[in-house]
């Protein structure tokens, strides 16, 4: 763990992210389909704001104590004579209230129902008495939902061509395309997710979505920022191809980008927790659970798909290509010399100079008992013979007898 946590706050590339980009590749295609296929096949749970229908809503504290979600539920289905779409609790302490949701309901249901929710469960009012001037209705119309999903599709599209001029001047066509690819991919996993789960989209989601495309935007461009720092000038040296030098940028900005997710999924965590725990299930819920599932897809993209893509389209020109090639035979080049070098510094050390007692040969005779400096010693026994040899043999006058 901690051999992990160092490697990710050196960031010296110890992580093959660029190298393992069929991988993610792979997930994410998988993870697109998926949520494009709930998408098509079982499309969103609108919320009233979107289809129309009628909203009541009236008091959580009764005569008799506390009025749950399910008698609301009860006395809507015996007096309409079919359930709503949902029954929630909004708010908490004496601000509580029950809020019902329903297809439409003409005047004369709307009355009814509101004389039996009354009559049944004695919704307190201001006062602390039961008043039926507490419990309200609204009805809601469906071009209303449908104008909100029109302007927020007007402002998707000039969001996406203004980050294309933007990204285009800044940095270059190939890195606009990648980081366009993993925004769009960012906004399918979140609307698929969405239909996957069954979170019912509010007018709120959809602010919560326009929000997370700035943040997943961000978060690519710092990236793409340290790609081009490490690659300027790349073409004219041999020390590391593209795909290198942008795996080593992914593994430099690494830990800053998971930081920067964690520290941004703290407020919308605390939204969460504000939305549904103390004031109930209401436009803080809608709008935290669409940025925070948008924020884990758009770390997840800037760091697995936009550098790879743009890693792949930047690899297409056969000027990197070239660059590549000349990066490997200059490897090739010093790995044979390394070797030839390795071998001949082998060669010297298995034979040595003869009777080196510090090399093998010279260890093997002197373990052997044997002289291990033969040509001086040599010699000089030859020598000392020699020497002998006149000394022992009697000289010509002093061997012969004298035969007198």
């Amino acid at each position: 763990m901690a051999g992990t946590l160092g490697r990710l706050y050196s960031g010296t590339g110890a992580f093959d992210v660029v190298g393992r980009r069929r991988i993610w590749y792979s997930l994410s295609g998988l993870l697109v389909v998926v949520c494009l296929a709930s998408i098509l096949l079982r499309g969103f749970n609108l919320g009233i704001d979107f289809e129309g229908g009628t909203r009541v809503q009236l008091p959580a504290q009764g005569a008799a104590g506390p009025i749950t979600t399910q008698q609301a539920e009860r006395v809507f289905t015996d007096t309409v004579g079919q359930p709503p779409e949902s029954v929630q609790t909004v708010g908490t302490g004496s601000a509580a209230s029950i809020l019902i949701r329903s297809a439409t309901l003409d005047t004369r249901t709307s009355f009814v129902l509101k004389k039996a929710l009354y009559e049944q469960l004695r919704p307190l009012g201001t006062a602390g008495r039961p008043s039926e001037q507490a419990i309200s209705d609204s009805a809601v119309s469906a071009t209303w939902g449908g104008e909100i999903s029109r302007q927020a599709l007007i402002a998707l599209l000039v969001f996406l061509g203004l980050v294309s001029v933007f990204l285009g001047v800044y940095f270059e066509p190939r890195m606009a395309l990648a980081a366009l690819i993993a925004l769009v991919h960012d906004v399918l996993v979140t609307a698929g997710i969405y239909s996957l789960i069954g979170f019912e989209v509010t007018p709120a989601s959809v602010i919560g979505l326009l929000t997370i495309l700035g943040f997943s935007l961000y978060d690519t461009v710092v990236v793409f920022d340290k790609v081009q720092e490490n690659t300027r000038g790349l073409l004219g040296l041999t020390r590391r191809t593209y795909a290198e030098a942008a795996n080593l940028a992914v593994n430099q900005t690494l830990m800053r980008s998971i930081n920067t997710s964690l520290i941004a999924v703290l407020p919308v965590v605390g939204l969460l927790v504000v939305g549904v725990g103390l004031l109930g299930v209401g436009t803080l819920k809608d709008l935290a659970l669409v940025q925070m599932i948008g924020i884990m897809a758009g770390a997840m993209s800037s760091i697995f798909l936009a550098t790879p893509l743009m890693v792949d389209l930047t690899m297409r020109r056969p000027a990197y290509q070239q660059q590549a090639e000349r990066v490997a035979q200059r490897r090739e080049k010093l790995a044979r010399k390394t070797a030839a070098t390795s071998e001949r510094e082998g060669e010297t050390l298995r034979e040595g100079p003869r009777g080196d007692p510090t090399t093998p040969a010279g260890d093997a005779l002197a373990s052997a008992g044997m002289p291990t400096k033969v040509g001086k010693t040599a010699s000089a026994g030859r020598r000392r013979g020699h020497s002998a040899g006149k000394s022992s043999r009697p000289s010509g006058k002093a061997g012969r007898s004298s035969g007198r």
